[in-house]
This record gives structure tokens, C-alpha cells and sequence, in this order.
């Protein structure tokens, strides 16, 4: 029975790295020796085991200088794949972690492609010993060649755990088990015998969404204001002199910030800039109360502050309407 066939586009991040020595899991990156898609799967011969395996080179990056021209880049590369190999059964995407969980939401949300999409990283190069580069970027193959992988929008595969590019986030800095979803879990398991999922995400997924990002060269500027003990608005004044059209408030839990912060981001909103209240608690809702609404935020449900400004800054290439951003958070 021949193999399913898979196409493996590179970024470079840890996955991609060697480092100076088999111990070497932390400094690696001082080598600056990063391999290209080709040779990641050179080094990693037993991805040939479970699909034909097509290595599309892209660029290799840090995942810290990975912004919107990437993730433009990298959603226009998806659509060239499937152009020329129809018969594709999925892509994969070897990428740093540090924003791994930013470029799987944007694909999340501007992709045009059916095949299932799989974002996958290492937290150990794949020189070192005892690396998940290989099994992860392995299990990201068997995944994105799963047909029970369709229509969940782009995933995310490391410590054989499949994750919804909406909910999953990176929680620790060195830990193999750092990407969760919180509140929700996995959607279900690489394991030795078999891909198994146990649930399927609700909210709106590529390819069925409304925002197009092939002609846009610039996005609306939106910006993070992190609320701390004492916080005055200053960042929030910086941001709206800046230019910034949204700002996402990654307040105290349950959702709030600072008496000088709230009139700092009311201020914002009577100007004109969208602002969406989100939590820097790492889980759960945000209620839209009366405060809220009296100021004239949104709130940003349960996505994090850094998704949440992802979601925003597409909203707003669609409208500027408060009352339609909104439904645009219920639904995606």
C-alpha cells in the first residue's frame, strides 16, 4: 500500500537546530547551525516510514522575529502546496515554539486550503540527547495524513498530544510537556498504534472564515497593554500615539486593570480605538459587564492577550464596527 503523502515546510526553531554536543539543550542557538526542511528530514530518515514526505524549503527564522509578513508568506505557501500536488493528504510546519502559538492561530484563521494543517516544534534540537524533535515532527506526519484530521482547523503536535490552534498556548519555558490547552485539554493522542481524537473544536476554523489576507500588505496596528499592580495608562497613551487602532487589555483576572489604566483604555475607546478587555490569568472567560460596556470595551471570551490582538487586528481589516467585532469573538 503506498504512503500517504505529506508536505513539511521549514521555518527553523529548536526543532531545526544542532547544537555543539548531545548535552547542549539550552545554548544551542549561540551554533547557528540550523538545518532547511530537506535536511531535517535527512537527519530524521524514519519520517519516510509513515508518509512520502515533500520538504518545501521556506526560510529559517528565529520564532522570536516571526511577525505578519511570515505568516502572510506561509499561508500564501499552503495554497501553492496543494496547487502543485493535488493529491497532497496534508502540511506540515516545523516551527520555533516561542510564537508557535501565534502563527497557528493567524493559519487558523486565513488559510484557504482543506488539507489539514499541523504546526509542530521541539524543545530540544535535534542534536541533542533524548531530542522530541523527531518524534514530534514523526507525529505531526501521521497527523496532518489523518483523514480524522480534516475540518479542525490547524493543530498543534509536541509530546504526542494534538492540540486546536485556538486554545493551546505555551506554558513553560524548558519543560517537554509546556504546550496545554487550558481549561479544554487536548483534542487527543499520537500514540504508537494509532491517531486518536476524542473531541473535535466548535468555534469557526480555516478554511471557513471571512478574512483574506493575500493583497494586505499591512495590517491594523493593534497593541498589548499588560495590567501590573499600579499600572498609570502610560503604555496605553504610548499605543494610541503610535497609532494603534486596537489594544488588548491583558488585565487582572477576572478582566479589569487599574482605575488609571480603565480610564487610560476608556479614553482609547472614545477616541475611536477598539479595546478588548482579556486576562493575563492564562484561562478562562471574560464577562462583558456593566463597567465594560459603559466604557465601551469588548471582551476578548477566553483567547489570551496574544490571540486575542491576532483576532483584532484581522476583525479590523473587515470593519470597524464594535457590535460586529464582537460576534467575530463569539464566533471564532
Amino acid at each position: 500500500m503506498s504512503l500517504p503523502k505529506v508536505a513539511f515546510i521549514g521555518t527553523g526553531g529548536t526543532i531545526a537546530s544542532l547544537g555543539r554536543g548531545p548535552l547542549d539543550i539550552q545554548d544551542y542557538g549561540v551554533a547557528g547551525n540550523v538545518m532547511h526542511a530537506d535536511e531535517i528530514l535527512a537527519h530524521w530518515p524514519q519520517t519516510a516510514l509513515v508518509a512520502d514526505v515533500i520538504p518545501v524549503r521556506y526560510r529559517n527564522i528565529p520564532s522570536t522575529a516571526i511577525g505578519y509578513d511570515d505568516w502572510r508568506a506561509l499561508a500564501a505557501l499552503c495554497g501553492q502546496v496543494v496547487a502543485d500536488h493535488p493529491d497532497v493528504a496534508g502540511i506540515v510546519i516545523g516551527h520555533g515554539t516561542a510564537t508557535l502559538e501565534e502563527t497557528a492561530w493567524f493559519l487558523n484563521l486565513t488559510l484557504k486550503v482543506s488539507v489539514p494543517v499541523v504546526v509542530v516544534g521541539a524543545q530540544r534540537p535535534s542534536s541533542a540527547l533524548s531530542s522530541d524533535a523527531g518524534m514530534n515532527l514523526v507525529n505531526a506526519i501521521r497527523v496532518a495524513a489523518s483523514p480524522e484530521a480534516r475540518g479542525m482547523g490547524v493543530l498543534v503536535l509536541l509530546n504526542d498530544e494534538i492540540q486546536a490552534a485556538r486554545e493551546v498556548t505555551k506554558t513553560a519555558t524548558l519543560r517537554m510537556q509546556t504546550f496545554r490547552s487550558p481549561d479544554f485539554g487536548v483534542l487527543g493522542h499520537a500514540d504508537g498504534d494509532a491517531i486518536a481524537f476524542y473531541r473535535r473544536p466548535l468555534r469557526r476554523c480555516a478554511p471557513d472564515t471571512v478574512f483574506d489576507v493575500a493583497g494586505l500588505d499591512t495590517p491594523p496596528r493593534v497593541d498589548i497593554a499588560y495590567a501590573y499592580a499600579g499600572c498609570d495608562g502610560a503604555a496605553v497613551r504610548a499605543f494610541v500615539a503610535a497609532g494603534a487602532k486596537g489594544i488588548i487589555s491583558a488585565g487582572f483576572a477576572p478582566g479589569g486593570t487599574s482605575p488609571a489604566e480603565t480610564a487610560a483604555l476608556k479614553d482609547a475607546a472614545g477616541q475611536g480605538v477598539i479595546v478588548v478587555q482579556s486576562t493575563r490569568a492564562g484561562s478562562g472567560r471574560v464577562f462583558r459587564g456593566t463597567r465594560h460596556r459603559e466604557n465601551g470595551f469588548l471582551v476578548a471570551d477566553n483567547l489570551n492577550p496574544q490571540k486575542a490582538r491576532i483576532l483584532l487586528s484581522l476583525a479590523l481589516t473587515r470593519t470597524s464596527d464594535p457590535d460586529a467585532i464582537a460576534e467575530m469573538f463569539a464566533l471564532y
